[in-house]
């Protein structure tokens, strides 16, 4: 084995390692249906979100519709109380997914979720929707996380 071979093998089993799948709770996913979750990096759970980084968030979902759109809303429930979360790029059509949406089809979203270091040290449970045209849910998803320094 050469070693850019060997490099490769590594950084791959390197990320199987960092990339954990999320326990996750369907929070009323309307048009579609999750699949799979995972953060990176987050190799315990609840996901420690680390003020100042960026983590990836995939979730691998299944639409019941057809879609020319869908936009990201995220937000951190605290005490019961929605607090928005800003994302850099809410538009789901630029997040891995190839639009128009296509009933039966199966997509993987991918975005980025920066933790600012302004957000106070608290657990929260994060709410990730993703909507279609209607405004309907494709996918809507909560996982706990815990921001720390």
């Amino acid at each position: 084995m050469d070693v850019r071979t060997g490099l490769i093998v590594l950084f791959c089993l390197m990320g199987l390692t960092w990339a954990q799948p999320v326990k996750y709770i369907d929070c009323g996913s309307t048009t579609g249906k999750v699949i799979g979750v995972d953060i990176n990096p987050c190799p315990n759970q609840p996901c420690q979100l680390h003020k100042g980084n960026s983590y990836t968030v995939n979730v691998t979902f299944t639409s019941n519709v057809d879609s020319d759109k869908s936009t990201a809303v995220v937000h951190g429930v605290v005490g019961g109380i929605p607090i928005p979360f800003s994302i850099p790029v809410p538009d789901g059509c630029r997040s891995g997914i190839q639009c128009p949406i296509k009933t039966g089809n199966t997509y993987n979203y991918q975005a980025s979720l920066p933790v600012k270091t302004e957000y106070p040290s608290i657990k929260c449970v994060v709410e990730w929707e993703l909507r279609d045209n209607g405004n309907e849910d494709l996918f809507c998803i909560k996982f706990p996380v815990q921001i720390v320094n």
